[in-house]
């Protein structure tokens, strides 16, 4: 048991080094890019203009229907073929921005069609303006509604960031894959990944906990 604890203890630097380099910044670029995404192809699918339509349609339906690892795959060693060669960090950024966007574009949307027809033809009789709408009526019922699953989405986003390694990234992961190589302990080794993992998905549900509640006080507030 000595030298179990001894292992974690001497692979435990290298293993959050990777998570505080790789694993957290990847995440948070891809998801608030995936965000950016979602709310750009979210304002096309319900938007007037058909074509616009569509192709939110064909994006949220090709990035939902194939497994990330195919589009790490595709993007990392399959555009080289055309010409297209990016880096692994770049490749990974766009992968997970694209497959998280498609899920997170899904849910805005059911967010703000889920808002009562009748609370928005009761703005309009108000006379407020689009962005007074979107403001006090639109936006925080949406966001109350879609922040559980865009936190899901934020929590799958960190453990699926484990298959970068299929492209050469040291994530936390890769970094216990490679000390286990070399330790030839790789139970003790996975398990401690496994623990990192589980700090991080602990640390984010505390913080989508509270970032339900103050929604909810927002949202009392504003119809107070």
């Amino acid at each position: 048991m000595t030298e179990l604890f001894s292992l974690w203890a001497d692979s435990l630097p290298q293993l959050l080094l990777a998570t505080i380099t790789v694993t957290i910044p990847l995440s948070i670029i891809a998801f608030i890019l995936a965000l950016v995404v979602a709310v750009v192809a979210t304002s096309m699918r319900m938007g007037r203009i058909k074509p616009l339509q569509w192709i939110s349609r064909f994006y949220v339906w090709l990035f939902r229907g194939t497994p990330i690892l195919v589009q790490l795959f595709i993007i990392f060693y399959g555009l080289p073929a055309i010409g297209i060669t990016l880096s692994a960090w770049t490749s990974a950024i766009i992968a997970f921005t694209l497959n998280t966007g498609a899920y997170a574009a899904e849910t805005l949307r059911a967010s703000v069609q889920s808002i009562p027809r009748g609370q928005i033809e009761a703005a309009k009789t108000l006379n407020y303006t689009g962005w007074q709408m979107l403001r006090h009526v639109i936006a925080p019922q949406a966001l109350r509604i879609a922040l559980p699953p865009l936190g899901n989405d934020l929590i799958d986003l960190v453990k699926g960031t484990s298959l970068v390694m299929v492209i050469t990234l040291a994530d936390v992961f890769q970094v216990g894959r490679q000390i286990a190589a070399t330790t030839f302990q790789p139970l003790a080794l996975y398990m401690e990944v496994a623990a990192i993992y589980l700090l991080l998905f602990t640390i984010l549900s505390v913080l989508q906990s509270r970032l339900e509640k103050v929604s909810n006080r927002y949202v009392r507030s504003t119809n107070a």
